[in-house]
């Protein structure tokens, strides 16, 4: 990628926008996160992250601790799938444009819920501001009520004997 490329990359992962892998990087990806699970001993009792290190340009080299280890195979396994992906530090406060990014909907519908009051949040001035837990929270209620209504639609369609038939 070019440094233009890598500063919209690290702008959308830092704005919590959900990332995707480009097309030209599946393989990449699709082979790292293959390295990886070849890495871990799944049959041990106490599964621990190998030792692994970033080097750098120069040959400089870091160790990777097992907590970032463990984070970058489940990043890796989900790109590699093609799935997007957002990285959140939990406890942080978004701003409403983040949180409408993370719930994927329009910041005026984002706002919209604040005002009817379906996710808590705090004023700081004139600028609201959300707990990212509250949002996460949010998105799962919502989820979980999108598949439950979809299920009910299902099932609604199964009893009234589904759709006709074009002819």
């Amino acid at each position: 990628m070019t440094t233009a490329a890598n500063h919209t990359m690290e702008g959308l992962i830092r704005r919590m926008t959900p990332v995707a892998a480009p097309r030209e990087e599946q393989n990449q990806i699709a082979a790292l996160f293959k390295a990886i699970e070849d890495m871990v001993q799944p049959s041990t009792a106490k599964r621990r992250a190998p030792r692994c290190q970033l080097v750098d340009s120069k040959g400089k080299t870091i160790p990777i601790p097992e907590s970032v280890f463990y984070m970058l195979e489940r990043v890796a396994e989900v790109m590699a799938r093609g799935d997007s992906i957002t990285i959140v530090p939990v406890g942080k406060e978004v701003t409403t444009q983040q949180a409408a990014d993370l719930l994927n909907v329009s910041r005026q519908y984002l706002v919209r819920l604040l005002d009817e009051g379906r996710i808590p949040f705090r004023k700081t001035g004139k600028h609201r501001r959300l707990r990212i837990d509250d949002v996460l929270e949010f998105k799962e209620r919502r989820d979980k009520d999108r598949r439950a209504g979809l299920r009910e639609l299902s099932r609604l369609t199964e009893e009234f004997g589904g759709y006709d038939s074009e002819e």
